[in-house]
């Protein structure tokens, strides 16, 4: 695995141990030499996890649309940066710079980001692994929506299963290394066509 990208808040949150985390996630990046990919910016937790990988001599790619660098939150010291006009432009070299994908705490964006992916896999679009880094239980009450998702018929089991949930950076990476995805071609209702 080459390179992993990042889904992340533009804020750094409440708690530091969101920031914390981050950094430990973008130093283990530099040591296992992965090239990190993200948005771009120099806030918040994409800003710190972009940090954490150039202070420990990393790789890092940043994809930002062109919006975001006229209010200034480009991080100008990237080992590359790569202006796109749109955010699905973002979105799609993101995805095609990238071996897999991790959500960290985050808002819209990054809950955009992460499901788009996801719901690509569902597709067979792309068989890249996704993971959640479920710091301090982030992601808790979103994979009790799954869940019921799939309770009430709108997920399948073998799609939700397929994504990879840990909240050690250690065991995120091992995870992603050695994730085998489970897939299926039945995702459409075929009982009602």
């Amino acid at each position: 695995m080459k390179s992993i990208a990042i889904f992340c808040g533009a804020s750094s949150g409440h708690n530091p141990v969101y920031q914390q985390a981050a950094q430990a996630l973008g130093t283990l990046f530099a040591q296992k030499e992965i090239k990190l990919v993200y948005g771009g910016g120099k806030v918040g937790l994409m800003g710190v996890i972009a940090d954490a990988v150039l202070a420990s001599g990393g790789q890092v790619v940043g994809v930002i649309p062109q919006s975001l660098v006229d209010m200034e939150v480009a991080h100008m010291g990237l080992t590359e940066l790569h202006v796109v006009q749109t955010m699905h432009e973002r979105k799609a070299l993101m995805a095609a710079e990238s071996d897999a994908f991790v959500a960290m705490p985050g808002g819209f964006g990054t809950f955009d980001e992460f499901c788009e992916i996801v719901t690509w896999n569902q597709l067979g679009i792309i068989q890249k692994p996704a993971a959640l880094f479920n710091v301090n239980g982030y992601f808790n009450p979103f994979l009790q929506m799954l869940n019921h998702a799939v309770e009430e018929g709108f997920l399948k089991a073998v799609h939700r299963d397929n994504l990879i949930i840990a909240d050690q950076p250690e065991v995120l990476l091992d995870q992603l290394l050695h994730h085998a995805p489970v897939m299926t071609q039945k995702w459409v209702d075929f009982k009602r066509i």
